[in-house]
């Protein structure tokens, strides 16, 4: 079971390689500032412009690097099932807890096709998935029925999901299909709350790469249920939440992080290009709003 802040990791990048020092930094920080599990490669660690051995280098050192002080949910997603299934292994053996894996992108499998290719994944793998539904980017969506038939039918393999389909009614329908202590994360920062409130454990977040205490204790309140500060915190967040796609991402994130540590590099690889001008003034001010500049 995950819960509370958990941040999508930006992966620095430093003279077209890996910045491992800044990445290793980034670990400490996040885990210091409260962060309850780390998701590297995913969506905003641009798993899509590593390559498979960059990718597995980035699980390796997040899991060194976190030493058992939090869980690791390592990004597995490719539109290939094989090379998914080759992520979950690596990952596995690395010593991630899970594995994120998202809907395949690009093929637009049918919703047959989801229950093959994660049914796959479950059959022959023994790490345990959080499932990643954003349709946005996949176009492909899982919808509750089959969400509901492959936790059902695979209980120790398909242990949660990261859902991004900025569908608050789904929490209940995973609740009423699977049960009520099937883990569901939000993939939205700024539906965090309303998503919490109606059943969710938690926040696989992009903000939180660059706020962690702050969307921890946000977490923690809405654990609490101690909505006066978890609306406080929440009215603090909310325009960094939008700030940080006021671009491509990652690159409003890189760029955040870049003013909040000066060890964090903001480059991004092509096709993506670092943030506009006009990006950056909303994320500054969205900094200002939430007191981190």
């Amino acid at each position: 079971m995950f819960q509370g802040s958990i941040p999508a990791l930006a992966t620095p990048f430093k003279d077209g390689g890996i910045d491992e020092n800044a990445f290793r930094k980034l670990i400490d920080w996040q885990i210091e500032s409260g962060s309850q599990a780390l998701v590297p490669c995913g969506t905003t660690g641009e798993a899509s412009t590593i390559s498979n051995a960059e990718h597995h280098r980035v699980v390796e050192l997040c899991v060194e690097q976190a030493a058992g002080r939090v869980p690791v949910i390592a990004g597995c997603g490719s539109n290939d099932t094989r090379n998914a299934l080759l992520h979950m292994k690596f990952a596995q053996k690395a010593g991630a807890a899970a594995g994120l894996c998202v809907a395949p992108y690009y093929n637009r499998p049918s919703q047959a096709g989801l229950i093959a290719h994660f049914s796959h994944l479950a059959e022959h793998g023994d790490l345990p998935m959080v499932l990643y539904n954003v349709p946005g980017r996949t176009v492909t969506d899982i919808e509750p029925e089959t969400t509901i038939e492959l936790a059902n039918r695979f209980p120790d393999r398909i242990i949660a999901i990261k859902d991004a389909s900025e569908d608050l009614s789904r929490v209940a329908d995973h609740r009423m299909g699977i049960g009520r202590d099937f883990c569901q994360l939000s993939g939205n920062d700024e539906l965090a709350l309303p998503f919490n409130a109606a059943g969710g454990k938690g926040c696989i977040s992009v903000t939180a790469n660059v706020a962690p205490a702050m969307c921890a204790e946000f977490q923690q309140a809405c654990a609490d249920n101690d909505l006066v500060l978890a609306r406080k915190l929440n009215d603090r967040l909310y325009p960094l939440h939008y700030a940080m796609f006021e671009d491509a991402s990652p690159a409003p994130v890189k760029y955040a992080l870049s003013r909040v540590h000066d060890w964090f590099p903001e480059d991004v690889r092509l096709p993506l290009v670092n943030c506009s001008e006009a990006a950056r003034a909303k994320v500054d001010a969205a900094l200002e709003h939430a007191g981190l500049l």
